[in-house]
């Protein structure tokens, strides 16, 4: 995802910036981006962790190494998803490739999802503090069980926004301890 510079000049400010875009079919685009105080690395290593992102980040029920191949690793997760009382509990098998430190590019391969793919890059910034990262999700999203994209789009627009701050504040509190 590109920023502009009006764009980036808020996240590099603190801001945590959303897109959603309904696609054909039924598919969700989300987009977000964050700026970290932490550098790609130790950002990298948090999103890397797969087996404890259960641990670090809102939403994750469990996560766990399925299998390494170079660059290529397959991961088991499951998650909360859904609003208010009506959340549900999904599944999903993912093939991330990594190409360190600054992309890890994911497909689903296996459960409760018709189209779950997408990326999360890495960009080293220059921040008052140091080297930062600018920190951006984007993906598509089509769950395989009936959920209208309105609701879907608001779960996104619920859970991202979370997710990201989340990262934030691990990454942070790791970089400054």
């Amino acid at each position: 995802m590109t920023l502009s510079p009006e764009k980036r000049a808020r996240v590099m400010q603190g801001e945590i910036l959303i897109d959603l875009d309904w696609l054909p079919d039924g598919v969700i685009g989300a987009r977000g981006s964050v700026f970290v105080e932490a550098e790609p690395p130790a950002v990298w290593r948090m999103l890397a962790d797969y087996n404890h992102l259960h641990e670090t980040m809102p939403k994750v029920i469990s996560s766990r190494l399925l299998e390494t191949n170079n660059q290529t690793r397959i991961i088991a997760q499951s998650g909360k998803s859904g609003i208010f009382i009506f959340e549900k509990t999904v599944n999903f098998t993912l093939k991330v490739v990594e190409v360190f430190p600054e992309h890890l590019y994911f497909s689903k391969i296996g459960g409760d999802f018709q189209v779950y793919e997408g990326e999360w890059q890495l960009e080293a910034v220059d921040s008052d503090n140091g080297t930062g990262t600018l920190l951006t999700y984007q993906a598509e999203i089509k769950p395989d069980f009936f959920a209208p994209q309105f609701v879907v789009s608001f779960v996104q627009s619920q859970d991202l926004p979370a997710i990201l701050r989340a990262i934030r504040s691990y990454c942070e509190a790791r970089a400054k301890g």
